[in-house]
């Protein structure tokens, strides 16, 4: 067995590295038609050093920014040349693609930058976290009772824009010594004000049910993920009604670390495309493209895992059932809204027709939603979440003018890095960028 796992993790190494050449010559010869942006001209980066796996974290963010950009220009760091080929084409702001340290200081010097946003707690963040002079600030892409959501990380950041007062207490609960009330801007989810994408199908007296699980995880602690516990079940009972119709949208990691995950989201996949043979009228969707939130806004009832999915889908204010880990370990915060929200044991999940009927008819679940909705993100009338992030934007670019103004006499000093060779994320050809 010992033998056979290492003729695997020899075979994925060279086609990573196979893979990743091939993206770096491919990525050189873009960048040759690609203009950059003018010295001095980029104002606010957005740092992204994944890999195109994690590129739904700031596929999210998209629309936000092209608002932004308007008033103070933005970009987009990238480290990673598959990334950055996949945002070339889809990006509304110009993206930078800056392989070594040496390239992201040049950046930094030849840039007027006061603030750098980031979507993910990534560990090359801390490669951009040491130029002083400007502000570095946690946007997240998402907002959850994860214990991401509270991971000691925050403090690294000099702001956190965060979706509401329930983030706020959840973190004065979980960091010691953090000041909530000055590092920390209530934004709401101004994600919700773009909902992207036509619907792939033409309504009608069906109803839609969204399942949007999580991936597995990579340790017991984070293991939210339903679709092996949950997910083949209530799918399987949703389909066979003839009165549902199913939008499967997992998550895109779902079954890289645990094969039985892997096979139960392929069994869901599969079941999906029998359906539709059988009843072509019924058009369920297993939905894997890059547009997000469509989904969230024609779903009238949502399953979810404990993710950034419950939230996004809170925002729209409409039902929505939680599927509840079957490994003790998965940590859950029920001091907020988890704490009052309908659950889904993954016994019950054949049932789901009944229990998503009583909770999509039922005044008492509808009133403890609307409770939440607001806790969690202020006023969700379209519109107001952008303007809360960009007066959050507004605020911290004078906080930066009123702090340049101060050190305006400062001797310059240049923020180098003793470990200028370390490039992208694909230079270890172990890294599995799928």
């Amino acid at each position: 067995m010992a033998i056979l796992n290492d003729v695997k993790s020899a075979r994925r190494i060279i086609r990573n590295l196979i893979r990743s050449r091939r993206n770096r010559r491919e990525l050189a010869r873009r960048l040759e038609t690609v203009p950059q942006p003018d010295p001095g001209s980029i104002h606010i980066a957005v740092y992204f050093a994944d890999t195109k796996v994690n590129l739904y974290q700031i596929r999210q963010w998209y629309a936000p920014l092209a608002g932004l950009n308007a008033k103070w220009p933005v970009a987009i760091i990238t480290r990673s040349p598959s990334a950055t080929l996949v945002m070339l084409d889809e990006s509304p702001v110009p993206v930078v693609y800056l392989r070594k340290v040496v390239d992201l200081e040049q950046f930094v010097n030849d840039q007027a930058l006061r603030i750098v946003f980031y979507v993910n707690q990534n560990t090359k963040n801390f490669q951009m976290f040491r130029y002083g002079r400007m502000w570095h600030v946690f946007v997240n892409h998402g907002e959850s009772d994860k214990m991401y959501m509270t991971t000691n990380q925050f403090k690294a950041y000099d702001y956190s824009l965060v979706a509401g007062q329930a983030a706020r207490d959840r973190l004065r609960r979980k960091l010691w010594g953090f000041d909530v009330e000055n590092r920390t801007i209530m934004i709401g989810r101004p994600q919700a004000d773009h909902f992207a994408g036509e619907l792939p199908y033409t309504p009608d007296d069906r109803t839609v049910v969204l399942y949007a699980p999580t991936w597995e995880g990579d340790r017991e602690a984070a293991a939210y993920g339903s679709i092996a516990s949950h997910g083949v079940a209530l799918v399987k009972a949703l389909l066979a009604t003839g009165k549902h119709r199913v939008i499967y949208r997992p998550h895109p990691r779902s079954g890289v670390v645990d094969e039985d995950y892997k096979r139960a989201n392929e069994s869901i996949i599969s079941a999906i495309s029998a359906a539709n043979n059988r009843d072509p009228r019924a058009r369920h969707v297993y939905d894997d493209g890059p547009a997000m939130g469509w989904q969230l806004a024609a779903a009238d009832v949502a399953i979810t895992d404990v993710s950034a999915m419950v939230y996004d889908r809170l925002a729209v204010g409409k039902p929505l059932i939680i599927a509840r880990p079957v490994n003790p370990s998965a940590e859950i915060d029920s001091d907020g809204y988890l704490g009052d929200a309908e659950w889904l044991d993954a016994a019950d999940a054949a049932d789901i027709v009944a229990i998503a009927d009583r909770v999509q008819n039922s005044p008492e679940a509808q009133k403890r939603l609307e409770f939440w909705v607001t806790r969690h993100f202020g006023d969700t009338r379209h519109g107001e979440a952008t303007r809360r992030f960009e007066a959050a934007v507004t605020t911290l670019v004078e906080e930066w003018e009123r702090q340049a103004k101060i050190h305006e006499g400062d001797r310059p000093v240049r923020e180098s890095d003793p470990f200028d060779g370390e490039g992208d994320d694909e230079e270890d050809p172990s890294t599995e960028d799928a």
